[in-house]
C-alpha cells in the first residue's frame, strides 16, 4: 500500500489514534503533516517518525478555529500538494439531554462536525484537480446511542451522514470520502482510566464480542487502506473497527 510521493494531513496527530495513523502513513512513504494544539507532544511524535525514517512536519493548530485550519490546509497544499486528509481531532463531551447545557452540546459539534466540514471544504478545493482521499474518524457512538454522551454521540452521527453526503458530491472529482468508526480503543486516555478502575476495564472488554479492546494501530491499518489506492473504488463507506460491538444485540441478562 505504498504512499510514496503523497502528502497527508492528520488532525489530532499528537496522541492515541492520530499518532498511530501518522506513524503508519509515514511508514508507507507518505509525507505526513501532523497538527494538534500541544507543540511538545507534536514534536515527540515527529521525532519518533523521523527516527523510523519517515518524513514529517508539525503544525500547532486548533481545528476549532476553522478559518485558521482552512488556511493551514491551503498552505500545506501550496508547498507540497495534498493527497490525504484524516480528520481525527475530536471533542469528547459528557452530559445527558436532560442535564447538558446547550453550550456544552454545541462544543462537540464545533470540533467534531464544524472543523471537519471546514477541513473537507478546504481539502476539496486543493484536491479537485488530481483527486485524493478524505478519511473522517467517527465513533461507535455515532452508530449506537450512548446515554450520558448526548453531544458527542449526536455529533459523531452527524459526521457519518456528512461523510456520505460529501462522498456523493466529490465522486466525480476522484475524491473519495470515507469514515472509520472505532469502538473501545486502548489509547493513553483509556489506559489511564483502566489503571484507575481495573474492573471497569475488564467489564468493557467482556462486553465486546472479540473479548478485548482494540489498539490504535488497528485503526491506523484501516485508515491506511482507505488512504491508499487499494481502496480506489470505495467511497461513502463507514468501516467499524470495534471487535464486532456495533453488530451486537444488547440483551439484559439480569
Amino acid at each position: 500500500m505504498s504512499l510514496t510521493g503523497k502528502t497527508s494531513i492528520i488532525t489530532g496527530g499528537s496522541d492515541g489514534i492520530g499518532r498511530a495513523i501518522a506513524a503508519k502513513l509515514a511508514s508507507e512513504g507518505a509525507h505526513v503533516v501532523i497538527c494538534a494544539r500541544n507543540a511538545d507532544k507534536l514534536e515527540a511524535v515527529a521525532e519518533d517518525i523521523r527516527t523510523a525514517g519517515g518524513s514529517v512536519e508539525t503544525r500547532v493548530q486548533d481545528v476549532a478555529d476553522t478559518e485558521s485550519f482552512a488556511a493551514m490546509i491551503a498552505d500545506v497544499a501550496a508547498s507540497n500538494g495534498l493527497d490525504i486528509l484524516v480528520n481525527n481531532a475530536a471533542h469528547v463531551g459528557f452530559g445527558s439531554v436532560a442535564d447538558a447545557s446547550l453550550e456544552d452540546f454545541r462544543e462537540n459539534f464545533r470540533v467534531n462536525v464544524d472543523a471537519t466540514y471546514a477541513g473537507m471544504q478546504a481539502a476539496i478545493k486543493v484536491m479537485s484537480n488530481n483527486g485524493g482521499s478524505i478519511v473522517n474518524i467517527s465513533s461507535i457512538n455515532g452508530d449506537r446511542a450512548m446515554p450520558g454522551m448526548a453531544g458527542y454521540s449526536s455529533s459523531k452521527a452527524a459526521l457519518l451522514h456528512l461523510t456520505r453526503l460529501a462522498s456523493m458530491e466529490t465522486a466525480g472529482l476522484n475524491i473519495r470520502v470515507n469514515a472509520v468508526t472505532p469502538g473501545p480503543i486502548m489509547t493513553p486516555g483509556t489506559e489511564a482510566f483502566i489503571q484507575s478502575d481495573p474492573k471497569a476495564g475488564e467489564a468493557i472488554a467482556a462486553g465486546i464480542p472479540m473479548q478485548r479492546m482494540g489498539m490504535p494501530e488497528e485503526v491506523a491499518n484501516v485508515v491506511l487502506f482507505l488512504a491508499s489506492d487499494m481502496s480506489s473504488y470505495v467511497t461513502g463507506a463507514n468501516i467499524p473497527v470495534d471487535g464486532g460491538k456495533a453488530n451486537e444485540l444488547a440483551v439484559n441478562q439480569g
